[in-house]
């Protein structure tokens, strides 16, 4: 054991509880049965060593000790015939024969861990879910966010995340959701759930929908933390890489985004200088990778190779905007939807013109789902501007501002309206 203060031993337990909670609950949810129940357990693991730790000191293998105290927990809790959906007799012997079978508790927590990660995605991704209860739970299990923290990221009471991922546990359980990793035709529904989880986490953070700041890095670490343990964990799979290949791509450029007193910089006037070139490097390799796996390329190795046009040129003006709509042609057949038109239109005007971008958002005008989504007149303004119709603009701009929920969004908008007096 090492002796150090309390305050050290409680940052240790954050940093140990962040590193090994996913790993902790995936392993006891395979023997359980039950996610809400294992995380429970991990709970109680972790209650455990916030009272002993600190007099007792950190043991060698922090994990393997909370693993341990978990699987003790669970045994304990058979014996007195409190598990859920399980006969007790039958779960109890199972446990303590896996406790004869394994006595090293380092084998304990490092047997199966990457089918157990593997399961504990799927699982907390499940399409039963709804898309917020996917997420909020994903962030709970996965990136072992506490309930504040991910009330605090996207800005919404703590009650209402709490009872998102209390309904999420109930409905996986009462919809009797197997913990495992689904295999063949249902596989590629439920992997396409899991990347639009990461992906959504990932977007929150980039560009925050409501608040005060314009992005939220620990939103898009945690989202590409996640997608490379999927990466990994799918080896096969092209997308899993194609998202990590997005997201390596578009975090590069988070340092560029925001001045000094956290305003927005859009990407024309960005420094490029202080876009990461290790992770624009990391993107381009995962690219190299789905490229090797062969096939046509899916929507997010689509939206990775958009990404890799704006990291490959020194410039805007040197931007291959003409591969970039092509990209965005296919991307617009294989995915149709007013988001993706909404950028296709963005990357014609920049290669043929403003008056092409415009075309292609006339029809955008009547799309009930763009109704209140500020940045359709924000690109139909930016059009408007660049075609010399400045009042148009600027009521374009008005519209979108007072569509924005986003403060420093709202704040660059205004200044586009000023700009068209």
């Amino acid at each position: 054991m090492l002796n150090v203060t309390a305050s050290d031993v409680h940052r240790a337990i954050d940093a140990v509880w962040r590193i090994e909670s996913a790993r902790l609950i995936a392993g006891l949810a395979r023997m359980v049965g039950d996610v809400g129940l294992a995380e429970d357990l991990a709970q109680d693991a972790l209650v455990a060593a916030l009272e002993r730790w600190p007099a007792a000191g950190i043991p060698d293998n922090p994990g393997a000790w909370l693993m341990a105290t978990a699987k003790r927990r669970a045994i304990d809790q058979a014996r007195r015939g409190r598990m859920l959906e399980r006969k007790h007799a039958e779960l109890g012997g199972e446990l303590e024969a896996r406790e004869r079978i394994v006595p090293d508790v380092d084998a304990a927590i490092d047997d199966d861990i990457g089918d157990d990660l593997l399961r504990l995605i799927f699982t907390a991704c499940h399409p039963v879910l709804a898309t917020e209860a996917r997420v909020a739970l994903t962030l709970r299990l996965l990136g072992g966010l506490t309930t504040e923290e991910i009330a605090r990221a996207f800005l919404v009471p703590v009650p209402t995340i709490q009872q998102r991922i209390v309904r999420a546990k109930r409905t996986l359980r009462e919809a009797r959701v197997p913990f495992e990793v689904p295999r063949g035709v249902d596989r590629a529904a439920r992997l396409s759930s899991v990347l639009e989880v990461i992906y959504l986490i990932f977007n929150e953070g980039y560009t925050a929908t409501a608040g005060d700041d314009w992005v939220r890095p620990a939103l898009c670490d945690d989202a590409l933390r996640l997608a490379r343990i999927l990466a990994e964990l799918t080896p096969e799979e092209p997308e899993a890489h194609g998202l990590v290949a997005l997201l390596e791509i578009q975090a590069s450029r988070l340092r560029a985004r925001v001045g000094p007193a956290g305003e927005p910089i859009l990407l024309p006037d960005q420094d490029r200088g202080r876009w990461d070139r290790l992770l624009i490097n990391r993107g381009l390799a995962a690219l190299k990778r789905v490229a090797a796996l062969g096939g046509a390329l899916g929507p997010y190795a689509l939206q990775a190779e958009i990404a890799a046009c704006h990291a490959r040129a020194p410039s805007v003006a040197e931007t291959d905007w003409t591969r970039m709509t092509a990209l965005y042609d296919a991307l617009g057949q294989l995915t149709p939807s007013p988001v993706v038109e909404l950028n296709r239109a963005v990357a014609h005007a920049m290669a043929f013109g403003p008056a092409a971008g415009l075309e292609i958002l006339e029809p955008l005008s009547a799309e009930p789902s763009l109704d209140r989504y500020h940045l359709l007149p924000s690109v139909r303004g930016d059009f408007l501007y660049k075609l010399g119709r400045r009042d148009e603009a600027r009521a374009e701009f008005e519209r979108a501002a007072a569509l924005t929920t986003n403060t420093r969004e709202r704040t660059l908008l205004l200044e586009r309206v000023a700009a068209c007096a």
